[in-house]
């Protein structure tokens, strides 16, 4: 397997204290975050222990990553107890962080000439950083409620998830993370599955709850570049999107034959280029050998011929991720699951038992976990401009 990888009906307003006793604001028009199709070998086996009644629970809000700021905590109690104001009380947790952000910088500025310049440059650093956390947990609240939405649970910590002495992840709940997909977007999911860990789209069900071993290493690159995948796809897949419906009207003004005006480096603003070390092409499972002539395109283009023309170099600059933010949470999120950041799982070298259906979990738990996080990155940086990658 290592070869494959190389590495709402309105409600009325209630009084709502919020994680700074503001209270909330007028319904934000949660455009920029609403649902878009997406388009055994020589080292030692290891099995995780437990003892006891396990803790693998999927339930209220039982994520692996527990927030850190006062503002994520205060969201998750919303989200638990006041839905239908979560919304309203992101933007306005939002808006308040750009504010103290904005005022500690100030207040730097207007002191650059002081005796006390040094003290509020401090000053502005430390708010900076609590700013990005609470950002990061806004972004990770985000998408827990877009996993909700679809009645899925993020699986908590792996190592509480064992039953009989293996791996398990249940229930399984293909069909609500395959069901947020446009079909031709889906079968390009499903080959992704079978690249990375082996498991075929017409599978018999004894071929799903086949065991099989992995590294944890390898599991959490296999985690780690299906979360990437996810985040190029919904990338991908607005751009295709909008060149389709700019190529009608300059078909007209081309003679009749379809012709976008747009360049790459102006459309896609998205990559990644350290976490998969340039190697995300192999992961995409897509070649990229082939480049469409549009003179012989005479019906919609479909996105996986589309994606036929970006090379190696194309691919890694439209999965980049646009903000740090967005970086730290998903190495922060994935460490929570996988490992600790003592350990690191990218260096454990340990073998775990578990089925293909657990493996399938995980990947379209992570694709899912990609698209998400591209819709949060974006509206959350329409309020609170992001630290650019």
């Amino acid at each position: 397997m290592d070869h494959c990888l190389s590495l709402h009906k309105s409600f009325p307003l209630i009084s709502l204290p919020s994680s700074s006793s503001s209270s909330p604001k007028s319904k934000p028009y949660f455009s920029s975050f609403r649902k878009l199709p997406l388009t055994s070998r020589s080292a030692s086996l290891v099995v995780l222990a437990s003892t006891g009644a396990s803790h693998c629970e999927f339930g209220s809000l039982n994520t692996p990553l527990d927030p850190k700021s006062s503002v994520g905590k205060h969201l998750s109690r919303v989200l638990q107890n006041y839905r239908h104001l979560f919304h309203v009380s992101v933007e306005d947790e939002l808006k308040r962080l750009a504010d103290d952000r904005h005022a500690a910088l100030h207040r730097m500025l207007l002191a650059a000439d002081s005796d006390e310049a040094l003290l509020h440059r401090r000053i502005a650093q430390l708010k900076e950083h609590e700013c990005q956390i609470a950002v990061q947990d806004v972004m990770y609240m985000l998408i827990f409620y877009r996993f909700s939405e679809i009645r899925v649970n993020l699986v908590p910590k792996l190592s509480r998830c064992v039953y009989n002495g293996r791996l398990e992840i249940l229930p399984c709940k293909d069909w609500e993370l395959e069901s947020i997909y446009e079909l031709e977007v889906l079968e390009m999911i499903k080959e992704h599955i079978t690249t990375v860990i082996g498991l075929r789209a017409d599978s018999s069900v004894t071929d799903n709850w086949a065991m099989t071993n992995i590294r944890q290493a390898h599991l959490g690159r296999v985690y780690v570049a299906s979360i990437l995948y996810g985040y190029f796809l919904k990338s991908a897949i607005l751009r295709h999107h909008l060149e389709q419906k700019l190529a009608i009207p300059n078909k007209h003004r081309n003679g009749g034959h379809p012709k976008t005006f747009l360049q790459f480096p102006e459309m896609c603003l998205y990559g990644f280029r350290n976490l998969l070390s340039g190697r995300l092409s192999n992961m995409l499972s897509v070649p990229h050998n082939q480049v469409l002539n549009s003179d012989q395109e005479t019906e919609p283009e479909k996105l996986k011929r589309f994606l036929t023309g970006f090379d190696s170099e194309a691919l890694q600059r439209c999965a980049k991720l646009k903000s740090k933010e967005a970086l730290n949470l998903i190495e922060n999120h994935s460490y929570a699951l996988l490992g600790n950041e003592e350990v690191g799982f990218f260096e454990n070298n340990e073998v775990l038992v578990t089925s293909f259906s657990s493996l399938k979990r995980l990947v379209l738990e992570a694709v899912a976990f990609g698209s998400f996080l591209w819709d949060a990155e974006e509206y959350v940086d329409t309020i609170y401009k992001l630290k650019e990658n």
